[in-house]
């Protein structure tokens, strides 16, 4: 007997079936599912509390999404196609590579369960938003003249993956206080510099910090900080 073949594990490589409600569709499972997502977070994402909301049993979303996986692969496909990317021959390759960091960072942070399931997310990049956002991305390093612009690539996102869990989960905790950012501070750094009194250069760093009345300018000081170094190491790659 024939060895049966392993199926690619990704909702991309499995044939859609028909739908059997009419109403139901995996479009709209999908805007669901993000809403789920972005208020309350992949832990509290399930198939049966996602049917619930669609007023669908159960039975018909597996219809259309076998595993809460294949679900996580198309909601992070869905969001991709959020991010403006700019054209393949935009002249100043830094500003451009400025505006598509930061159009990621934007919405990851719309998103904040995003970071998190990039690499959870099975074969994501199989889907079309995705995929497409990488060719985009790719022809834009290659027309700069990246001799590696996957390479290039990979640094730059990953740079702005890192920043933004971290950013993610620091507003996402902010958010479950009932606080603004800045009131939440407010709270949190007596202690803080209490318990950074003996060592000096973190206790400098706090009282910088308690200083500076806007967080969110702090924040994206820090992300333009780090990237302009990341630009700065990329093009240090490019033909002389």
């Amino acid at each position: 007997m024939a060895a049966r073949s392993n199926p690619v594990p990704s909702v991309w490589a499995r044939q859609q079936r028909e739908p059997d409600q009419p109403a139901l569709s995996r479009d709209g499972i999908v805007r669901e599912a993000v809403v789920m997502l972005d208020a309350e977070g992949v832990e509290a994402l399930s198939m049966r509390k996602l049917a619930a909301r669609l007023n669908a049993g159960a039975t018909s979303l597996y219809r259309h999404v076998a595993t809460k996986d294949e679900l996580m692969e198309l909601a992070v496909d869905e969001v991709f196609g959020e991010m403006a990317l700019p054209p393949a021959d935009s002249p100043d390759w830094r500003a451009a590579a400025t505006e598509a960091a930061e159009a990621f960072r934007a919405t990851a942070l719309r998103h904040p369960w995003l970071s998190s399931v990039l690499g959870q997310a099975g074969l994501a990049y199989l889907g079309p938003n995705l995929a497409s956002y990488g060719e985009r991305l790719t022809a834009f390093f290659d027309s700069v003249g990246f001799p590696e612009p996957i390479r290039a690539i990979d640094t730059l996102i990953s740079y702005v993956v890192g920043v933004s869990t971290t950013e993610a989960a620091w507003l996402t905790t902010v958010a479950r206080s009932g606080e603004t950012e800045a009131e939440f501070i407010a709270r949190l750094m007596p202690a803080a510099q209490q318990a950074s009194a003996d060592y000096a250069h973190l206790a400098d760093a706090y009282a910088a910090a308690a200083a500076i009345p806007d967080p969110v300018e702090v924040r994206d000081a820090k992300f333009t900080y780090g990237l302009e170094v990341v630009l700065d190491g990329l093009a240090l790659r490019l033909p002389r």
